[in-house]
């Protein structure tokens, strides 16, 4: 009898017991509901060592406002911080509007080039030969303009480049009278004559080797061009700047006579 009396008095122990710790559990619950109302659930560090997981929240934290702080797009001022700024900061991004300006043309961009002759020169040194190459070259723009240049070098580009640097600088301007020249002239340089006459409009430049060269860039359209002697196409182009060089307009004839146009033609 006594046993059986101890037993329901241990069961009712365990029973409070076990109440005791339901109650427990549903107040952990109730905590947790409301220091997390979205619903989201700790975790395990979270729960096992709260110290540990405010550290590691720090640490996390700490890196990104570094990086933040490096990004230029989030700095003042960044991409991000784009405004109108400043009256002055405004005024220096407007001058891009006179780049697009249509700028003046150079004159003398507008002159042709014409080769005349390449030759490979040799040059005998102490050494033993020394090769180069020259490059005659006739520079004009069709208005009146022509000039003949000579270049040497080792290659074949240099010496084309010189020369025509070396025509732009020695430029001769021949007067016109309609479409051909105002008289004939004969010149001569070294071996090579050449005898220049004016034309009859629709004649055409009548010429040949070099000195039709000089003669298509220099603009006139009709002449009439012989040359006598050497047939040398340096000699020959040089003699013919040499007689466009020689070429009188009539006002500057009458004006040395002192008289007028009409009076030295008719």
């Amino acid at each position: 009898m006594p046993n059986d009396a101890m037993q329901p008095e241990e069961n009712n122990e365990q029973v409070h017991q076990d109440n005791q710790v339901t109650n427990q559990d549903s107040n952990k619950v109730e905590t947790a509901e409301e220091t997390n109302p979205e619903g989201n659930q700790p975790s395990e560090a979270a729960t096992a060592d709260p110290q540990a997981a405010v550290s590691d929240s720090t640490q996390k934290t700490a890196p990104e406002s570094s990086s933040r702080s490096k990004d230029p797009a989030n700095a003042p001022g960044g991409r991000r911080g784009r405004g109108r700024g400043s009256k002055d900061s405004r005024e220096g991004g407007r001058g891009r509007k006179d780049s697009h300006q249509a700028q003046p043309e150079d004159p003398k961009n507008d002159f042709k080039e014409k080769v005349i002759q390449i030759r490979r020169v040799t040059k005998v040194v102490k050494g033993g030969k020394k090769l180069s190459f020259r490059a005659i070259v006739v520079v004009g723009n069709s208005d009146g303009q022509v000039g003949l240049g000579v270049g040497k070098s080792n290659e074949v580009v240099g010496a084309i480049q010189k020369a025509v640097a070396s025509a732009k600088k020695n430029l001769v301007t021949v007067p016109f009278h309609k479409t051909t020249i105002p008289h004939p002239v004969t010149t001569k340089v070294c071996g090579s004559i050449i005898v220049i006459k004016p034309a009859s409009e629709g004649t055409g430049v009548i010429a040949g080797g070099s000195a039709r060269a000089v003669l298509d860039l220099s603009g006139i359209g009709d002449i009439l061009c012989k040359s006598l002697g050497s047939s040398s196409p340096l000699n020959t182009a040089r003699a013919t700047i040499q007689a466009l060089s020689e070429l009188r307009s009539f006002q500057s004839i009458a004006a040395d006579r002192g008289k007028t146009v009409k009076e030295i033609l008719f």
